[in-house]
């Protein structure tokens, strides 16, 4: 995760490609749409207003995250699942639960 920096809530219709969350953004159940320091790209701004996103909290330009600080974060964590789960590489059904915490680990920065 990104260490404290300036933020600001703003209006999705303020948001930018390029910018990127300073926390994770929810939906109204509370299940994570975009993680902390996702970037927001066209489409993903254009998927969040279609879900009707009226806001978001972004980080000032100069403490967004290093993205490929970000990559070498995901790639370690990544790294320590494999880890975890070596002893276990037979097992079906552990398997079924390191694809799972995997696509979990990717969608988070």
């Amino acid at each position: 995760m990104h260490s404290a920096g300036k933020s600001s809530e703003i209006d999705l219709e303020q948001a930018a490609e390029g910018m990127t969350l300073a926390s994770a953004l929810l939906d109204a159940n509370g299940s994570v749409l975009l993680p902390q320091d996702a970037p927001l790209t066209a489409a993903v701004l254009a998927a969040l207003r279609r879900r009707g996103i009226d806001r978001c909290v972004v980080w000032s330009e100069e403490d967004a995250p290093d993205p490929a600080e970000l990559a070498r974060q995901r790639a370690l964590r990544l790294q320590r699942l494999e880890h975890l789960f070596r002893h276990c590489a037979d097992a079906a059904g552990s398997q079924a639960l390191l694809a799972q915490l995997r696509n979990y680990r990717q969608e988070q920065a």
